[in-house]
């Protein structure tokens, strides 16, 4: 039997690959970042041709440093940043411009002009009209170059998120595919109908012919020709869909929650869509021979980002872990001070993106200890936010809350938080989810794991934080919470050139 499935990380701000073994661990990385653009204020870009080129460094590092070669590679798994849009020349292959970025707004005013199509894209897709989502990404690309609809309607320009794009150019040319988790964030698909429709594609005036054909996240999407060995891509998964499913959240009811620069949770609600009314997201997690997954996600978009604005803006610590350590030292808990860090608006289930930060409860005692706590308590607080909305519109109980990047390391915040949900959270012990998920999507096709009972049997937890507050005590903390954004939502302040 083969040793690895390769797992391709495609990230914002970096490029992983990851040998994983029979086991589940990941036992070999390499690491290239990818640098972003900013060519406007609010947009953000990335060359496409850098993003290939990091896949080759971070492929031929692996090889190297694990002393394997592609014959030792069972199958190739890739997950990727989403929504991130690239438009290439089907006949070079060449990007005809920068890719744009999940994060850009430059395709805001798009939007505003087919905010009468709102409620009828969401009941089809799932999604929220916003500059966030790939088709005003193509839209403006096609707007922005020569000819760029003319050239897409004679079948000349392809498109694709980060995914397709990297199928493409590992085969040569041969793949132009993507999987239903990546091309349910497009607003071109249809999550009940499980196809893109004219009826989308007219909203944006997009060729179909542009979009990848979607499969199933285990699939064969053909051979990683562009490297000797015959190695087949076998699995496909948007980044937050991976993680669910690295997670092994595979019933109905489990959730998990990535803590990194924002928190992105995903709860599995099992074969039928809900449109949500609380400000969530309705997505395809995966599909297993034609049958979706869905879930329901929501967003908090300053997470381990507020820990970054207060080591670099105040300057009390110099790195990031050290929060922890300072938080620690108030002594009374934040002592009745709370953080709103709405420094680009609310997420979900709030969803304003006028309101800004706001400290509430400054006493004269208040002091960085105090400040720091209720910085890293409003992560929490922002994550219940949003398990409340999808609890109460799921239907489901919470039973427990898997957890897995950067900021899930500390131990102060991953306690503060079972404390104030009321249920225990789970911390694995390889943290690689991600890849994990793309790695198991891979495994599954290939028979590398016969199915996912054996991959549960290799999944493991490192930590289980049990809640040990007093629950009145965690839902009067909660009440002054929900108080605080109340407060910051109704201040709005005044400009001044």
């Amino acid at each position: 039997m083969k040793k690895y499935i390769l797992a391709i990380d495609q990230g914002t701000t970096s490029t992983r690959a990851i040998f994983i073994n029979h086991d589940g661990e990941a036992v070999f990385k390499a690491q290239r970042p990818v640098d972003c653009l900013f060519p406007e204020p609010g947009w953000v870009e990335v060359d496409a041709n850098r993003i290939w080129i990091s896949v080759l460094d971070v492929i031929n590092e692996l090889l190297v440093v694990s002393n394997a070669q592609m014959s030792d590679v069972a199958a190739i798994g890739i997950t990727n940043q989403r929504e991130t849009t690239v438009v290439w020349e089907k006949d070079t292959g060449k990007a005809v411009c920068n890719a744009i970025v999940w994060q850009s707004k430059q395709t805001q005013s798009l939007c505003e002009e087919r905010e009468d199509k709102t409620d009828f894209i969401q009941s089809r897709t799932g999604l929220r009209m916003n500059p966030y989502f790939s088709a005003s990404k193509i839209r403006y690309i096609l707007d922005h170059i020569p000819n760029g609809q003319e050239r897409a309607e004679k079948g000349a320009l392809l498109s694709g998120t980060i995914d397709s794009w990297i199928i493409y150019k590992l085969t040569k040319g041969k793949s132009h595919l993507t999987d239903v988790s990546n091309a349910s964030r497009t607003m071109l698909f249809d999550i009940f109908k499980m196809e893109y429709t004219q009826e989308l594609c007219d909203i944006w005036n997009i060729p179909m012919k542009m979009l990848p054909a979607v499969k199933d996240n285990s699939f064969d999407y053909g051979e990683a020709s562009f490297f000797p060995g015959k190695v087949h891509i076998c699995g496909v998964a948007g980044d937050q869909q991976a993680a669910l499913f690295g997670q092994c959240c595979f019933e109905k009811g489990e959730s998990k929650n990535t803590y990194g620069t924002g928190c992105f949770m995903l709860m599995n609600i099992g074969h039928e869509p809900i449109i949500s009314k609380k400000g969530l997201l309705t997505t395809v997690a995966w599909s297993e021979k034609g049958v979706p997954t869905y879930a329901l996600e929501g967003s908090v978009f300053i997470g381990g980002a507020l820990v970054q604005w207060l080591r670099d803006q105040t300057r009390w610590f110099e790195d990031s872990a050290d929060s922890e350590y300072y938080a620690n030292k108030a002594k009374k808990g934040s002592c009745g001070v709370y953080f709103v860090p709405a420094f680009v608006g609310l997420g979900t289930p709030w969803w304003d993106d006028d309101v800004r930060g706001a400290i509430f409860g400054l006493t004269r005692g208040t002091g960085r200890h105090e400040i720091t706590r209720a910085g890293l308590e409003s992560v929490a607080y922002q994550s219940k936010d949003v398990i409340e909305a999808m609890k109460n519109e799921a239907h489901l109980k919470l039973l427990s809350l898997r957890v897995d990047g950067g900021a899930s390391a500390n131990t102060l915040m991953m306690q503060f938080q079972a404390d104030i949900l009321g249920c225990e959270v789970h911390l694995p012990a390889c943290l690689e989810t991600t890849a994990l998920g793309a790695g198991y999507f891979a495994g599954l096709h290939c028979g590398f794991w016969k199915d996912k009972k054996e991959i549960l049997s290799c999944h493991s937890i490192a930590k289980v934080y049990k809640p040990e507050m007093p629950r009145q005590m965690a839902d009067d903390l909660y009440e002054g919470w929900l108080d605080a954004v109340k407060a910051a939502c109704a201040f709005k302040p005044k400009q001044h050139d």
